[in-house]
């Protein structure tokens, strides 16, 4: 509505009609009715102490479907209600405590590291274990040391490891390194060369001349939703 000052959220209403993608979720699922609860957890990057000012992110969904037409008394819909929002406090707590092993885990990771390059060691940081792929997600790393190559994973050649650094030394030789989704749209030349091998990169200088990468592969998903219809011949809601 025009008149209005900001869009009206009905998100709390229990009297609204359903949007046109659940309609046809429905539909695919050959459901009349259904229940739809959200479950929410606190944001991982809101740092207020108070967790009833902490900002929620959706964490999932609880869905009840049924064939026929059915009413659901509001002293039920209140109990499903409290159900999921204890639900949600234990998910949130379970979340919180694997964030923060996690986070113990890096720490401890990152002083084992450190501790080998103060040792100038920096090859254990390839071959030893841990090595630098406890300490980022990746595919795969490579140390690039002393015109000397080695690697962990899924990496580029050693040839292709060395035109790197060079485009790293030519191009961005006064930053500390450099981080990108994709090498094509940082503007790698033989990006293309590498394929779907190596798409994201993170590199960082350890000397003047020599690098530590992580690499990333290329990730392509087809995400297969629930009551959707896979058949090329169907249709969805959008025709």
């Amino acid at each position: 509505d025009k008149r209005l000052d900001q869009p009206l959220s009905l998100g709390r209403s229990n009297l609204r009609a359903s949007h046109g993608c659940h309609v046809q979720y429905m539909a695919n699922m050959g459901s009349i009715a259904s229940l739809v609860m959200s479950v929410t957890i606190n944001k991982e990057d809101d740092e207020t102490e108070n967790d009833q000012q902490r900002g929620r992110k959706l964490w999932g969904l609880v869905v009840c479907h049924h064939a026929s037409p059915r009413f659901v008394p509001f002293p039920l819909r209140y109990a499903c209600e409290f159900l999921v929002q204890v639900f949600g406090v234990q998910i949130n707590k379970e979340v919180e405590l694997t964030a923060q092993r996690r986070e113990k885990h890096i720490l401890q990771t990152q002083t084992v590291l450190c501790n080998m390059v103060l040792r100038e060691a920096p090859v254990g940081l390839i071959t030893q274990s841990p090595n630098v792929m406890d300490l980022v997600k990746c595919d795969g790393a490579a140390l690039y040391y002393k015109d000397k190559f080695w690697a962990v994973g899924v990496t580029p050649s050693e040839a292709q490891i060395k035109d790197i650094a060079g485009w790293l030394f030519e191009y961005h030789g006064e930053n500390t390194g450099l981080s990108t989704d994709s090498l094509m749209e940082a503007g790698y030349p033989s990006a293309s060369i590498l394929g779907d091998l190596v798409c994201g990169m993170a590199a960082v200088k350890i000397t003047e001349k020599d690098f530590l990468f992580w690499f990333r592969s290329h990730m392509a998903k087809e995400i297969k939703w629930g009551g959707a219809k896979h058949d090329p011949g169907d249709k969805d809601d959008k025709g």
